[in-house]
């Protein structure tokens, strides 16, 4: 284990898991094993410094400006202050969200995470345009049964505002223990107000595969789903898979909505299941352009159709299994992909037990594509309901007829998704939409006023989410286990 931690190549979307700094899926471990043994440069495994050569004569312009603030700014500056505000401001001027530095508590509190679970809300964001970003809730986190969403922005945390913050930053103001309470303003693509979300920290489980046997039109057929792909995930796919082709499947979904990606390795485990021998899983490109092809030892492809659903927030090792397995013919369902095609190595530096995350390598798809920035297009289109999409209706007075805004359009797209009437769902709150409140009130034993105060929002939004969790009215799942057999 202690091997695998020191050498890591990262392939998700820069994502990091809310709660930690480091985070699991975001700076997330691979062996340096893309198609071969190959590993970093002795020295920069061992010392961190740079392989390419001397430092350039200009370099002493840093030793000058370091010297300068040493001997004369007003108040007394660490060295290790100046210093890795130093390598942080290299790294930055690179502009590339996906490279970082993570310093010797960034990376303690990663190797804590690797193991089994972490705490904190489950959520995994990137820096988009400047923008703390939701790349995907995880499975059965306080982020996801909060109904946060991928692409959602955080702005501020328990008051304070991220703007100007770096990721790392950002993600320590979210991290804390289990059972505290952090309240994130969001601000959500669609919706002009931002709006407030309190959580309740939590351990989250590194669980990663999940599957199950469905009957359509009376045909076996197996779902696994993958949260993310970490260390043992190949390991659980593979097991799983064997069981559900021991129970005779004769179609398979692979469901990767929402997985950020992770380990190269474990994805290169599971495409080894399903790409033939004489077409490459994944292309390795280096800056010289040189491409590495990895293959399979597989003869021919699977008996029974398979289908991959994918979405906004599948990122890097999701979509290396997406975009492989369209290219060999299979069907990729659901919506455009999130398009993270570059891969990080974390690199020493020092003898403290920090690390440069930087960005080393693209990766291409078989038939070498770079998707980076255009994502995944699946081969079938397929949208989930308005209502999967809504924000938390604000109340600070009770919405009541005659109204109109945002908050009684959300209110009216989420009626309707659990099966009521509204009427209409532009905003206006209607009579119509008064009996609509009034008939879910009656139903879930509120008092039956036909406002939505603070207790009736709550509860249709609680009602929505559990609809969603259940997998009710989920029609990407729905065409997925479809196009297995037309």
């Amino acid at each position: 284990m202690k091997q695998k931690k020191v050498y890591i190549i990262l392939l998700l979307a820069g994502a990091l898991v809310l709660g930690f700094a480091g985070a699991y899926l975001g700076v997330t471990l691979a062996q340096p094993d893309y198609g071969s043994d190959q590993t970093l440069d002795e020295s920069a495994e061992t010392t961190g410094q740079n392989s390419g050569g001397t430092p350039p004569a200009n370099m002493q312009k840093v030793a000058q400006t370091y010297n300068l603030i040493k001997k004369h700014y007003l108040e007394d500056v660490e060295d290790k202050q100046l210093i890795e505000g130093a390598i942080q401001g290299m790294i930055g001027s690179l502009e590339d969200p996906y490279s970082s530095y993570m310093d010797v508590e960034s990376m303690q509190q990663f190797n804590e995470t690797i193991e089994s679970s972490f705490e904190g809300i489950g959520a995994e964001v990137s820096m988009v345009n400047g923008n703390v970003t939701i790349v995907s809730p995880i499975k059965d986190s306080p982020a996801e049964e909060a109904g946060l969403r991928p692409n959602d922005q955080i702005l501020s945390v328990n008051g304070e505002s991220v703007a100007g913050l770096n990721l790392n930053e950002a993600v320590d103001m979210i991290r804390g223990e289990k059972g505290s309470e952090v309240v994130l303003e969001v601000q959500r693509s669609g919706v002009s107000e931002p709006f407030d979300v309190t959580l309740v920290r939590d351990d989250i489980p590194v669980e990663t595969v999940y599957s199950e046997v469905k009957s359509i039109d009376g045909k076996k057929t197996g779902v696994i789903e993958i949260t993310s792909f970490a260390e043992n995930t190949a390991q659980h796919f593979n097991e799983q898979l064997k069981e559900l082709e021991n129970e005779n499947i004769e179609g398979l979904v692979i469901d990767v909505r929402g997985n950020p990606g992770g380990v190269l390795s474990a994805v290169e485990g599971v495409l080894k299941n399903f790409i033939p021998k004489d077409v490459p899983y994944v292309q390795i490109e280096n800056q010289n352009g040189e491409t590495e092809k990895s293959y399979s030892d597989l003869e021919e492809k699977k008996p029974y159709p398979i289908s991959v659903l994918i979405n906004e927030g599948s990122a890097s090792a999701s979509e290396i299994l997406a975009v492989a397995m369209k290219e060999v013919g299979y069907d990729v369902v659901g919506t455009n992909s999130f398009g993270k095609g570059t891969v990080q190595q974390a690199v020493p530096v020092g003898d403290d037990g920090s690390r440069v995350k930087l960005t080393f390598f693209k990766w291409l798809s078989p038939e070498g594509t770079w998707i980076h920035e255009e994502g995944v297009k699946p081969t079938v289109e397929a949208e989930q309901p308005d209502y999967y999409f809504t924000s938390p209706v604000q109340v600070e007075e009770p919405l009541t007829y005659d109204e109109a805004g945002d908050n009684v359009k959300n209110m009216q797209v989420m009626l309707k998704g659990l099966g009521y009437d509204p009427g209409r769902t532009d905003g206006y709150f209607s009579g119509k939409t008064e009996a609509a409140v009034e008939a879910f009130q009656a139903e879930h034993d509120l008092p039956v006023t036909g406002e939505v105060d603070e207790e009736t929002a709550g509860s249709i939004e609680t009602t929505v989410v559990e609809r969603i969790r259940n997998g009710e009215d989920d029609r990407q799942m729905e065409k997925a286990l479809n196009v297995l057999y037309e």
